[in-house]
C-alpha cells in the first residue's frame, strides 16, 4: 500500500520535471510575488512583452528572480499554459507565464514610465556664418546674402534684388581682399578716417577710379572693415537711405532697374557703366523674385 502511494505522489512532478522550458513556482505569499524560477535549460527575458523585443538576459536553470506585477503581451503556447501574461521581473524585463509554474497573485503593472531625455551635449557645434564669406562658392554666396539683403529692405527699403546685385559686383561673388578680409562687400569708403557706426575701422587698399569718358586709373583709398558680414548689409542700407544724394532712388523702391540708375546718378560709382552691369546681374540671376513687398 505505501509503494503505490509514493507512485501516485511523484508522478506528477517527474512529467513536470520532463518538460525542457518550464519555470516552476514555488509557493509564496501573493503580496509578496516572490517567484522561484526553476528551469530546465534556460528562458530569454526580454525588455517587452513579446518575443520580438530585445534579450536582456537568460535566466538560468533553478535561479531564483522576483516577479512584481502582470501586463498583457504576446499570447504564447507554453509548456504550463497557453497565454498572454507576462510578468514584469523586479528587474524590470519580462518573461512569459507560460512557462511559469503555478499562478501567483500579481497586480497589472503601472505603465512605465518614459525615459528621461538623454541631457544635451557639451561638444562644441560648427557655427553657421550669419551671411557670406569669401570662401563660399557663387550659389552659397547668394543663398547666404539673401537673408542680410530681404532684413535690409524690411529696414530701409532697398529693394533686395539691388542690394544681392551690388554685393556681387563689388566684391566678385565675395573673393575680393577687401570682402574676403574686411567683410567690406559694396565697396564702402571710409570719410575723414570716420568708419561709421557699423564699420570696426578703416584701411587702405588699392582700387579703381574712372572719370565721366571712362577712363580708369588704379589709386588708393580708405575703405570701411567689419566685424561680420551682416554688418556690412546693414551700413549699406542705411547708407543709401540716409545720404541725401540718394534720395531720389526712394522714389522707386518698386522699380529696381530705375533705383539702381538714381543711386549711380547719385555717385555711388564713378564707373560709367554701372547700372548697366547690376541691371545685368538682376537679370541674369533673376535677382528680382527675392524683392520683399514692403
Amino acid at each position: 500500500m505505501l509503494r503505490s502511494l509514493k507512485k501516485y505522489v511523484f508522478a506528477p512532478a517527474l512529467a513536470l520535471a520532463a518538460t525542457a522550458t518550464t519555470l516552476v513556482v514555488a509557493a509564496a505569499p501573493a503580496d509578496a510575488a516572490v517567484v522561484s524560477v526553476r528551469v530546465k535549460g534556460s528562458l530569454a527575458a526580454r525588455t517587452g512583452a513579446a518575443n520580438w523585443f530585445g534579450q536582456t538576459r537568460t535566466i538560468k536553470n533553478r535561479q531564483k528572480l522576483t516577479v512584481t506585477c502582470k501586463v498583457s503581451g504576446q499570447y504564447l503556447r507554453g509548456n504550463v499554459r497557453r497565454t498572454a501574461q507576462w510578468d514584469r521581473t523586479a528587474a524590470g524585463d519580462y518573461i512569459s507565464h507560460a512557462y511559469v509554474s503555478g499562478s501567483p497573485k500579481l497586480p497589472v503593472c503601472a505603465p512605465v514610465a518614459a525615459p528621461a531625455p538623454a541631457p544635451a551635449t557639451t561638444a562644441p557645434v560648427a557655427a553657421v556664418p550669419m551671411g557670406p564669406t569669401g570662401t563660399m562658392t557663387n550659389d552659397q554666396f547668394l543663398a547666404a546674402s539673401i537673408p542680410a539683403a530681404q532684413q535690409s529692405q524690411r529696414d530701409t527699403k532697398v529693394p533686395t534684388s539691388v542690394t544681392l546685385a551690388q554685393a556681387i559686383l563689388e566684391s566678385g561673388w565675395g573673393r575680393s581682399s577687401l570682402s574676403a578680409n574686411d567683410s567690406n562687400f559694396f565697396g564702402m569708403k571710409c570719410f575723414n578716417n570716420a568708419p561709421g557706426p557699423y564699420a570696426a575701422g578703416c584701411k587702405s587698399y588699392s582700387t579703381q577710379e574712372c572719370n565721366a569718358a571712362g577712363t580708369c586709373v588704379t589709386t588708393v583709398a580708405t575703405f570701411r572693415t567689419y566685424r561680420a558680414s551682416v554688418d556690412s548689409f546693414r551700413d549699406h542700407g542705411a547708407n543709401l537711405k540716409s545720404l541725401s544724394r540718394y534720395a531720389a532712388a526712394f522714389n522707386y523702391t518698386g522699380n529696381p532697374n530705375q533705383f539702381i540708375a538714381e543711386i549711380h546718378k547719385g555717385g555711388y560709382a564713378t564707373d560709367p557703366q554701372y547700372t548697366t552691369k547690376v541691371v545685368a546681374l538682376m537679370t541674369k540671376y533673376n535677382l528680382y523674385r527675392y524683392d520683399l513687398a514692403v
